[in-house]
């Protein structure tokens, strides 16, 4: 695979995880992105500050099969990894997490 390769593939999969987390919360009322949106200066994870229930959602991912961080008080880290995670599955993780926040 080589390392530019996973790299190109990292900022791929993190820019489209960005984009559907944007998309489901444009207003930010439930969280807010807190990793930069420039792919130079963040590598694959984002980590989410979340504005309500960020416990719950938590639990509700981690039960639905979601391995991400919680980190105290209010923040979730997600890490779409490049040499085992597929752009279908942070597809997969929007849909879940969209639902944890209802």
């Amino acid at each position: 695979a080589g390392i530019r390769a996973l790299r190109r593939k990292s900022v791929l999969l993190t820019g489209y995880l960005d984009f559907l987390l944007r998309t489901m919360d444009p207003h930010q009322h439930h969280f807010v992105i807190i990793t930069p949106q420039n792919p130079d200066e963040r590598g694959c994870q984002l980590s989410l500050l979340m504005k309500q229930n960020g416990r719950r959602a938590f639990d509700s991912i981690t039960k639905a099969g979601v391995i991400a961080d919680w980190r105290e008080p209010d923040v979730i880290r997600v890490a779409p990894v490049p040499f085992y995670n597929t752009f279908e599955e942070v597809f997969r993780f929007a849909e879940v997490f969209k639902k944890a926040l209802a």
